[in-house]
């Protein structure tokens, strides 16, 4: 017994150290980011509850692939810092970035150190007083972190690729599809590459190549669904998985902030220096050659003519963007300018007009009316333009509180007013409707409304494959679709379309140093 007892100590001994020798052997790797769309062309400012940040094990569940049984959680030991994401707005208070930086700093230093670091982040957060963020953010990690730590960064390919922010990244990728489709496949395929370079003991990539390209277009114009966009995003694929290659990645940029980092760039990163080079310049000029064929991704027209075509279509539900204050690119979300004019027109004055869903417009004040005189009450109040007041000032609204939903995790609460034939839903907070879910809830049908205004530039996916007919409204706010009208200062001239005469840019790679060789 004695014999069999020290038999199975010395088998428990061995596996002790068989896991511990496991466990020590896997890397450790830290996750944090901050992600906003943010227009400087707006007068909202974002503050730092907006961005609803996770931190440590919570961090976790922003992401399905790390899910406790799944491979890529079990290859490494995470240490989730804080990773916070913003519905898109005005830019970040200066106050609301230093605190979550500095959060974000104290607990990379604590738990250092680390092998590789999975940098999440948008790559389009503007912050008042301060010129490329996601670069200063990045070049701060650093400080704490070292150079020797491996970091892969994803993106939205709305964001903006500084070079600072090149430089101190080692890998690097975007999504290739506009609508963002491919979010949580981009997000996984920075973790996956990330991975590979370490276990393999290849390391950070040999080139880095860099091109910015002089481009500056909204995404309503570069949307994957459509030519030419469609074919240039297309040859991404293929171009980074050729030998020698780890990714491949074009950016469109952002165009609502104005800053010299604001243009389309593109990047390859490998350890072939010829091909890097080589299929970052291909990638470049299919972008820039296509320059001229990029268009709207919907018929476009004024507010006035959109309204006349949807009145006249027999297509139902007909879908109106009201695409200058869209919050999924950073508007305000509160412009009244198009529920104002909406509500002036005679056909919507009976209630057996045609029906028309309008989403959505925040007010506070009306909201609480509403609460008080609850579902069938008469409401009468103000609404929007609390933020953006320079196209109209807050609408009134008189009609009947059709329902009243509570615990939505953007709006907070949410109210229908039918104003004549019009369904106005009114939120206390700003939210962006793109599911048809976010109208059902509500009572509301979008499917058998005649037309659905939604404050949204190109449709996302289930209001897309929803629609009858669709056009986009080029209404006033802050993500203007028209850029002509944007007061740019400080973005580097020339620019396309801005500057449709422009020379031919130079498009040659420029091979970015090692983040462990910076100065």
């Amino acid at each position: 017994m004695k014999r069999v007892f020290l038999l199975m100590a010395s088998c428990y001994s061995l596996v002790c150290i068989s896991v511990h020798a496991q466990t020590k052997s896997l890397p450790r790797i830290a996750i944090a980011g901050l992600a906003i769309e943010s227009s400087t062309f707006s007068p909202a400012l974002t503050k730092e509850e907006a961005f609803h940040a996770k931190y440590g094990a919570q961090v976790f569940t922003t992401y399905p692939f790390f899910g406790v049984d799944s491979p890529l959680r079990q290859r490494a030991v995470w240490v989730p810092a804080l990773v916070g994401k913003s519905l898109p707005g005005g830019a970040v208070t200066r106050e609301a970035y230093e605190s979550l930086v500095k959060q974000t700093l104290d607990s990379l230093k604590k738990n250092a150190p680390y092998d590789g670091l999975f940098f999440d982040i948008h790559g389009a957060m503007s912050v008042v007083g301060l010129d490329d963020p996601e670069g200063d953010f990045i070049t701060r990690i650093r400080k704490v972190i070292g150079t020797k730590t491996i970091i892969s960064t994803s993106m939205d390919l709305h964001g903006n690729v500084s070079w600072r922010l090149a430089e101190n990244t080692d890998l690097i990728t975007c999504y290739r599809m506009a609508p963002h489709e491919d979010a949580m496949e981009t997000k996984r395929r920075a973790v996956q590459n990330l991975l590979d370079r370490i276990e393999s003991g290849k390391g950070k990539p040999a080139f880095k190549a860099w091109i910015p390209i002089p481009v500056l277009l909204p995404g309503e114009k570069t949307s994957t669904r459509i030519e030419p966009a469609k074919t240039v995003y297309k040859a991404v694929a293929p171009a980074a998985v050729q030998p020698g290659i780890i990714d491949a990645a074009i950016w469109v940029g952002y165009a609502w902030a104005d800053e010299p980092r604001n243009h389309a760039v593109v990047m390859v990163t490998g350890d072939d220096k010829e091909k890097v080079s080589r299929t970052a310049e291909q990638l470049a000029k299919s972008f820039w050659d296509a320059r001229s064929g990029y268009a709207f991704v919907a018929p476009t027209d004024n507010l006035e003519g959109s309204l006349n075509k949807a009145v006249a279509s027999s297509k139902h539900p007909f879908f109106i963007s009201d695409s200058g204050d869209n919050p999924t690119a950073g508007g305000a979300g509160d412009v009244t300018w198009t529920l104002t004019e909406i509500l002036k027109r005679k056909e919507f004055k009976s209630e057996n007009g045609p029906s028309l869903i309008y989403a959505s417009i925040p007010g506070p004040e009306l909201i609480k009316k509403a609460m008080e005189v609850g579902v069938g009450g008469h409401v009468d109040g103000l609404a929007g333009a609390a933020v953006d007041a320079r196209y109209a000032p807050p609408v009134r609204l008189s009609g009947t509180v059709e329902s009243i939903e509570k615990g939505d995790k953007d709006a907070e609460v949410e109210v229908v007013v039918k104003v004549g034939s019009v369904h106005v839903i009114v939120t206390q907070k700003r939210k962006p409707y793109h599911k048809e879910k976010d109208f059902t809830r509500l009572g509301l049908n979008p499917r058998k409304s005649d037309i659905v205004v939604v404050k949204i530039g190109y449709l996302e996916p289930e209001l897309y494959n929803m629609r009858a007919d669709w056009i986009l409204a080029l209404t006033p706010g802050g993500v203007d679709q028209d850029l002509e009208r944007l007061p740019y200062k400080r973005i580097e001239r020339p620019m396309f379309p801005l500057d449709k005469e422009m020379k031919e840019p130079d498009l040659s790679a420029k091979l970015v140093p090692a983040s462990d060789k910076l100065k």
